[in-house]
């Protein structure tokens, strides 16, 4: 019987972790009926409709940037996923949700309260360089600076922890998201060919890389050619989908270093003899770690199932409530966040 839930309400996918193991994983989508707006598919059903739909259904993203675009469907989303990874034996659990930094009152609000509509209890919320940290078991606690980098779907999160809580933090709108918007753009410019976000994730992942690969690689995909129409298959290689993410990469990398360059001197000598701790989805592309610690100058360190750093680390803060003592960040129930 789940007691604790830590959920990941991502942009690109939903995780829920409880009992020490991951419940449920499946991507945020929802495909509804274009009129009544009545969901029809959920997860990985309704990814596999994303620009296949007719025009009587429409695919929903309900959280977007991290945060919830459109409450009516992540609140169905969210009790279906719940339903679907619990049954009927979920009794009044206690929730953690991780959310993006520097996220408002009222965004924090529409979460758990989407959460809470699904059947979860006592819900609160965390960041996700926190509960990264906490996952990892970095004692931020003391004063000692360490770095979180996350590279999720649709935000990356940077901060620097020390005594107890996030130092400095930003959360910029380039992510792995935005990998897949600009191989579909430069597929069209270069071979007039329209490719759908799948195809473009697919390139991403099997060839894609942020520096120059010793050995080129290539890969044939399929699309519609622009001007007749038609089926068009080509050729793709890992230093076209190079020469189109490099400079968004490389934002996510002087995104870091304005962190730094806020952070006090004696954090960021510590984060320097420590390293930057890299994860999220995002951080799986190839050469992430190395431009980044060329940009920086400092060790990057991947670290293990960054997939699911974020939820996992939700989970050991709602066994070890200690964890999260004199702590600065938000950690609160949906009763404390409501306004009168």
């Amino acid at each position: 019987m789940a007691k604790e839930i830590g959920i990941d309400l991502g942009t690109s996918k939903t995780v829920l972790f409880s009992g020490a193991k991951i419940v449920l994983e499946l991507p945020s989508v929802v495909t509804v009926d274009s009129e009544t707006w009545e969901p029809v598919y959920y997860g990985e059903k309704a990814l596999q409709t994303l620009g296949r739909t007719p025009d009587s259904l429409t695919c929903v993203r309900p959280i977007e940037r991290g945060v919830i675009s459109d409450y009516e469907i992540a609140q169905q989303m969210m009790r279906r996923y719940m339903t679907k990874a619990f049954g009927n034996k979920i009794i009044r659990p206690r929730v953690m949700a991780a959310l993006p930094t520097g996220l408002t009152e009222v965004q924090h609000r529409s979460v758990a309260n989407v959460i809470e509509a699904a059947g979860g209890r006592n819900v609160s919320v965390i960041e996700g360089p926190v509960a990264v940290a906490i996952g990892l078991g970095i004692d931020f606690s003391k004063p000692h600076g360490s770095m979180i980098v996350d590279i999720g779907a649709g935000t990356t999160d940077i901060a620097t922890l020390s005594m107890g809580g996030i130092a400095q933090c930003s959360s910029v709108k380039i992510a792995s998201g935005d990998f897949d918007e600009l191989i579909m753009r430069a597929v069209r410019k270069e071979y007039n060919v329209v490719i759908g976000p799948l195809t473009a994730e697919h390139i991403k992942k099997q060839i894609g890389t942020v520096v120059s690969r010793p050995v080129e690689i290539a890969m044939t995909a399929k699309g519609r050619n622009l001007f007749s129409g038609l089926p068009q298959s080509f050729e793709i290689t890992s230093s076209e989908v190079f020469e189109a993410i490099g400079e968004s990469a490389n934002s996510i990398c002087n995104e870091v270093r304005k962190v730094l360059e806020k952070t006090d001197p004696d954090l960021v000598a510590d984060i320097l003899e420590d390293g930057i701790y890299l994860t999220g989805g995002g951080s799986l592309i190839h050469g992430m770690d190395t431009l980044l610690s060329e940009y920086i100058g400092t060790k990057v360190i991947p670290v293990d199932d960054p997939t699911h750093s974020v939820v996992k680390g939700t989970g050991i803060a709602l066994k070890n409530p200690k964890l999260l003592r004199n702590v600065d960040f938000q950690y609160r129930s949906i009763q404390e966040l409501i306004v009168d």
